[in-house]
């Protein structure tokens, strides 16, 4: 989040150009590399999230459009499964050959103060192509699917983010948070606890007002995706967005609240969050696999604008069971911060970092070192999981020799078994900073708000002091390895 900015432009360092602008564009690129197919017909009841289900779990699946949705106006549109393939490559703006580890790294320096472009205000764009406001407000116009049949409710913002802003400071905030629909005008949004969505809100709460908010529910990928990342404090994500697309974004206000959106996006609701009315939201299928708790509430917002394009598209990103999508985005983009956060707390020689698909992206955290002193990997474990970007929900961490390839999860819980002995090796941490979507949070401590829990650091690296002695494992060089391929690879076809 970042000082709200009037006018913008800037240099880029960087040559890259996204390849989209928009998610018209995006779909035109998807389309292009052949990763895009058409579904038509499928209601929003049960199938647009059977269907989507059903392709999240491959990094091999097309994006899919559902088009012709009864019971909505012809040309309203759904968008599921955009990160995969080579598309992801595409929507973080970097090349195709580039695996996720190298991705992962190339997209670290996304955020660096010199790459960054802020956006312009412009009068107008394709989002007002469509205003509905007073009476005719009806967020019910869209084909909002029920994604996961144990859900509570229909969900229309999965691949959305909110805009917010502080009342004191006057900083953005651009975050992601599920939106659950509740009548013609009213929605739920979640903003954990200790998110800048939850704090804004708080500090409307002690002056007694309605927060202003802006819900963009069908933006382009990139800057959705930044939404959900942890970009450092003092930068906003419109500037990291601007960045990579090495061009300024260019931004609209709401005409009731005045806050900022893309002139080109798809759906934006514009409205007031109460500061004191709670609604029951969810469950809904969370990023751990499990559904949320039930009788959780949430701030209920009262919607008093709707902008849409001609023929506008609903973005979706919805968890699944694990692993899926919305854990391979986060795996990128958290493993790449997770590394800068270790490095810049001051650990040494940290040569990779990957938060887990499995573990949802944070439950999970491989980290590589190349070990200097005793005690290096006891405090590159503990830094892992209480830095900015690891103390958020994390569960374990595995400290590895960067012999490991930290993102093969068989060859990390190889170490784990082999280099790590259970009473030596491992530390624990209780009283963490937690998720609520933690489902192993146990109910009467839920009920008191206790929603912490315990950390497990696992030294998986050679004993420092003897590890010359160690033993060395079965795997051939990398010149074995190539020259086996060369010669045997026809093998494998």
């Amino acid at each position: 989040m970042a000082k709200n900015k009037n006018a913008g432009g800037g240099s880029n360092n960087t040559s890259m150009r996204l390849a989209y602008d928009d998610l018209r564009t995006w779909l035109a690129e998807a389309d292009r590399l052949g990763e895009l197919k058409t579904v038509r017909g499928a209601n929003w009841a049960e199938e647009i999230g059977m269907a989507t289900e059903l392709v999240s779990h491959s990094d091999k699946a097309p994006a899919v459009v559902f088009d012709d949705i009864p019971g909505v106006p012809k040309g309203f549109r759904v968008l599921a499964n955009i990160f995969g393939g080579k598309r992801k490559n595409m929507t973080l703006g970097f090349p195709a050959e580039l695996d996720k580890v190298a991705l992962s790294e190339a997209f670290s320096g996304a955020w660096d103060t010199d790459r960054l472009v802020p956006p312009v205000f412009v009068e107008t764009g394709p989002i007002f192509d469509n205003v509905i406001t007073g009476d005719a407000v009806d967020v019910e116009l869209f084909p909002t699917p029920k994604w996961h049949e144990g859900d509570g409710g229909r969900y229309i913002g999965t691949g959305s983010y909110n805009v917010t802003q502080d009342p004191d400071d006057g900083t953005l905030n651009v975050g992601t948070y599920r939106i659950m629909l509740h009548d013609k005008k009213h929605v739920t949004y979640n903003a954990a606890p200790g998110k800048h969505g939850r704090i804004h809100h708080q500090k409307y709460i002690k002056r007694g007002e309605k927060m202003p908010v802006v819900l963009v529910l069908g933006g382009d990928p990139l800057t959705f995706l930044l939404g959900g990342t942890e970009v450092p404090d003092g930068i906003c994500e419109f500037d990291v967005a601007g960045g990579l697309r090495g061009e300024p974004l260019k931004l609209v206000r709401g005409k009731h609240t005045g806050l900022p959106f893309p002139a080109n996006a798809e759906i934006v609701m514009e409205g007031y969050v109460h500061p004191e009315t709670l609604v029951p939201e969810g469950p809904f299928g969370d990023w751990t696999g499990t559904y949320t708790e039930s009788g959780r509430k949430r701030p209920l917002c009262e919607i008093t604008a709707i902008y849409y394009r001609n023929d506008p598209i609903l973005l979706g990103f919805v968890p699944q069971s694990l692993p899926d999508e919305y854990s391979r985005y986060r795996a990128i983009t958290r493993s790449a911060l997770l590394k800068q956060n270790i490095e810049a707390a001051g650990v040494p020689d940290v040569k990779a970092v990957w938060a887990h698909e499995c573990g949802g992206s944070r439950l999970l955290y491989g980290v590589a070192i190349s070990q200097r002193y005793d005690g290096h990997a006891v405090q590159a474990g503990h830094i892992a999981c209480q830095c900015h970007v690891g103390a958020y929900g994390s569960r374990w961490v595995i400290v590895v020799d960067d012999d490991i390839d930290v993102s093969n999860l068989e060859e990390l819980m190889w170490a784990a078994l082999t280099r790590a002995d259970p009473v030596k090796d491992i530390d624990f941490i209780r009283g963490a900073w937690n998720s609520p979507a933690d489902p192993r949070i146990e109910p009467a401590e839920r009920a008191k708000g206790n929603i912490t829990s315990s950390r497990m650091i696992i030294n998986a690296c050679r004993p420092y002091s003897w590890r010359d002695e160690f033993v060395a494992p079965v795997k051939p060089s990398e010149e074995m390895v190539k020259r086996a391929k060369e010669k045997f690879g026809w093998l494998l076809d």
